[in-house]
């Protein structure tokens, strides 16, 4: 029988520490930040369909956002600063990801491949792609949540990052997004007494 290596390689996000350029008071994982990036991308369908008169598929759209960012098991977070540098740099990374993804498809058997390829981030049907834009916003919402995170301990480091995140979140334009950074949000400020 063969033995096959993706859940285990999987395994490994937990090993992957972000924001590799800053000071943290608290080291986040991988696996950490694609969990509560799913959990948000899954709030976000709700409120599309709830109060937007949306149709989105939210367990479809965690499931998205659980495996986001799972080619950097191969890759290592790369950090933003540098990823975005200049489109060569970005180019070149693209295709870096779609290496890694080819590879992380290859630890699975392959009749089990194509229903793991749009999850690492080919997303091919319709339905997928317009999941897309709550996914990208969660990912960003879960950077703005460390950075709050990090400045309630102290660490003003993450100020500049807040900032930044936070407009690039409103300039997405979701509504959903913005519902949640206002109706949620404030909470990560707080201190579980507080937030009783």
């Amino acid at each position: 029988m063969t033995v096959f290596h993706f859940f285990a390689v999987l395994s490994r996000m937990k090993n992957i520490n972000r924001w590799g350029l800053m000071r943290n008071t608290r080291q986040e994982n991988l696996c950490e930040h694609s969990f509560e990036t799913a959990v948000i991308a899954h709030a976000l369908a709700v409120l599309r369909n709830t109060r937007f008169g949306g149709s989105a598929d939210p367990g479809r759209a965690a499931a998205l956002a659980l495996f986001h960012d799972s080619t950097e098991i191969i890759t290592g977070d790369m950090p933003t600063p540098v990823k975005y540098f200049s489109p060569k740099i970005r180019s070149a990374y693209r295709e870096v990801e779609s290496v890694a993804r080819d590879r992380l498809l290859g630890f699975l058997p392959e009749d089990l491949r194509d229903s793991y390829r749009p999850l690492l981030g080919a997303a091919e049907s319709p339905e997928d792609r317009g999941l897309l834009p709550l996914v990208h916003a969660a990912d960003k919402i879960s950077a703005v949540i460390k950075c709050v995170e990090e400045k309630r301990m102290g660490n003003m480091e993450f100020s500049s990052a807040e900032t930044a995140l936070r407009d690039a979140v409103a300039s997405l334009r979701l509504p959903e997004a913005d519902c949640f950074m206002a109706e949620f949000l404030p909470s990560f400020s707080l201190t579980l007494d507080e937030q009783e």
